[in-house]
């Protein structure tokens, strides 16, 4: 991988960290959380924000090629199983 794509994924994964801390942040100061607890309160939502995207992203993955070997053949000329 190339230096500027590394940059450039950077940057990216930035980004959406600091637009989930921002969401998480108008939350938190809309259902009335004000002074130093807005900032907790923030990082606890976004934090949790980031682990439950680290976790379902790869299980959808996993899950749609589960999915994709069940319901497809592996040879070409096969017929796919018919549920």
């Amino acid at each position: 991988m190339s230096r500027q794509m590394k940059r450039i994924f950077v940057i990216l994964s930035l980004v959406l960290i600091f637009s989930i801390a921002m969401t998480s942040l108008g939350i938190a100061y809309t259902g009335g959380v004000r002074g130093i607890g807005l900032l907790g309160t923030c990082f606890f939502f976004t934090m949790g924000v980031i682990v439950i995207l680290a976790q379902v992203i790869p299980a959808g993955i996993l899950f749609s090629a589960m999915i994709k070997s069940i319901f497809s053949s592996s040879r070409s000329n096969e017929m796919p199983v018919r549920v």
